[in-house]
């Protein structure tokens, strides 16, 4: 079975590397996938536009939620567009405290801030104070189509390996219609031109017009890039204009049509063309999507086997890239087959896909700590950072940081609790494993667990003698602490450790 919406940065097996690059040490550089190109002669319009940016970014510590990562300088690129803004990416600005940006061919560093950002589609606005910084530096057109397979293309850009702006040349090679991040699905073109670490936030130009925004490459591939078109830009930047960024798309899990067996199984003969639905998103009775279905056309676009549709001039991308154009009040027309009989329906589509294990979207873990634990909630960066053998017994054990990963919560407001830290060194944890990091919290004294927020009033309205603490997962130990020693000993544990807060803010 094949989904039509894979929603991973992996595409053939490798890996998508964002192009931020950090300053010192060297070492600490992206793989680029050949040495830096010599910087070209900044003399054209285009290097007016183009900035520099530098920021000082803390990322969080996902096993110590109450602090942050030590600060570590990034720097990469900006291109300034109408409206005294600047464009780049959003991995160049999350996390940041601080940001710089530098004109081309200036020695001044001028502070910026964020406007407005979207991880999905890693992309962000920023602007600065001073409204003397645009004199001069005219904002870059943006195409208003896209561009033609082998187009020559232009990248401009900051990339490791020198100072002087770089620009790099190359083609357009390919148009997609691609998961970013986050469940973001979006228009992607590849280009052949040399992009490296510095490049983020680039722009890319045809005959002096921005066709997109440099955003990253694939390592282990010999000059293989890719941009952000200015299609996807223009839905940002109407979006924003109106408030967080929000763009529709359906989550249903589906599967392709080619295979021969499936025709006399569904009853259809060879005129049906489309993509099956293998899993609806939603079990609810009025979902008008069921198993089996057969999406035939999206508004009055038919929709092949593999789940494609054609756009003219040899493009074709999945059908999914029509949603962001003719949805309308959160649904969009399509024709289905079910039965052997067609059928027109409205999918409802949202901006958000619901997750039991969400990602942070730029923002720091919650946490609270409680005597020798330290509670917080499972995100997708948490389950990330466990490593293949952690997560290989996670899955041993039946937990369900592994068999919920990808589901939507059963109940509004369910979050995985899970054990973020090891214990905290203190004597009433003698006798107990001293890293149940990942362990998830099931119950608390017979009380189920279904968030952090509950977990902390169950904690502290206990009036037990005892508390004893369940995880997920066969062979997990049980652990039961003193419910007044526990709590007594959570303020010199957090002095002990220069721990500021037993919360994080959003639980006070």
């Amino acid at each position: 079975m094949r989904h039509s919406s894979p929603h991973s940065r992996k595409a053939a097996g490798l890996m998508l590397v964002a192009l931020a690059v950090s300053l010192p040490p060297p070492g600490h550089l992206f793989a680029a996938t050949e040495p830096a190109p010599a910087a070209a002669p900044a003399t054209d319009g285009v290097a007016a536009s183009v900035v520099k940016i530098f920021a000082t970014v803390r990322y969080p510590d996902i096993f110590k939620p109450w602090t942050k990562q030590s600060p570590s300088e990034i720097s990469g690129t900006g291109v300034i567009i109408d409206g005294h803004r600047i464009l780049t990416n959003a991995h160049m600005v999350e996390y940041a405290s601080q940001i710089q940006v530098q004109p081309n061919g200036s020695g001044e560093k001028i502070f910026a801030t964020v406007t407005a950002v979207a991880p999905g589609i890693d992309l962000a606005l920023l602007t600065v104070n001073d409204p003397t910084f645009f004199d001069n530096r005219p904002a870059l057109p943006r195409a208003t189509k896209l561009p033609s397979n082998k187009d020559a293309v232009l990248v401009y850009g900051y990339p490791t390996g020198g100072d002087n702006l770089s620009i790099t040349k190359g083609i357009v090679s390919r148009i997609e219609f691609v998961p970013y991040n986050d469940f973001t699905d979006g228009l992607r073109i590849q280009i052949d031109a040399a992009i490296n670490p510095g490049n983020s936030g680039g722009p890319a130009v045809v005959d002096n017009q921005m066709i997109g925004l440099a955003f990253s490459h694939l390592t282990n591939a010999q000059n293989i890039g890719y941009i952000i078109p200015c299609e996807e830009i223009e839905l940002f930047l109407n979006s924003v204009a109106k408030g967080p960024y929000a763009k529709p798309g359906m989550y249903d899990d589906l599967q392709t049509l080619e295979n021969p067996a499936l025709r006399p199984f569904l009853n259809i003969d060879k005129t049906v063309h489309g993509i099956i639905v293998n899993q609806p998103f939603s079990k609810d009775a009025d979902y008008p999507l069921k198993k089996w279905d057969i999406i035939t056309k999206i508004g009055d676009t038919p929709v092949d086997d593999q789940g494609m549709i054609n756009l003219g001039d040899g493009l074709r991308v999945g059908f999914q890239y029509l949603i962001q154009k003719i949805a309308k009040d959160g649904k969009v027309p399509l024709t289905i087959v079910r039965d052997g009989k067609p059928l027109d329906i409205q999918l409802p589509v949202s901006a958000a896909r619901p997750l039991l294990i969400p990602s942070l979207a730029g923002k720091y873990p919650s946490y609270y700590i409680f005597g020798p634990m330290v509670f917080s909630t499972a995100t997708e960066e948490f389950v990330q950072s466990l490593g293949s053998s952690m997560f290989q017994f996670l899955g041993f054990i039946g937990s369900p940081i592994v068999t919920r990963r990808g589901d939507q919560p059963a109940f509004p407001g369910e979050e995985l609790v899970v054990v973020s830290s090891p214990l905290f060194t203190d004597s009433i944890s003698f006798g107990y494993e001293t890293d149940p990091r990942a362990w998830v919290v099931k119950s608390v004294n017979d009380t189920p667990i279904k968030n952090l927020r509950q977990l902390t009033q169950v904690l502290n309205d206990s009036k037990d003698p005892f508390l004893k603490f369940e995880f997920y997962g066969k062979e997990q130990e049980t652990f039961v602490f003193p419910r007044l020693a526990m709590k007594e000993s959570t303020e010199a544990i957090l002095n002990d450790n220069d721990i500021r807060s037993q919360g994080s803010a959003d639980l006070k």
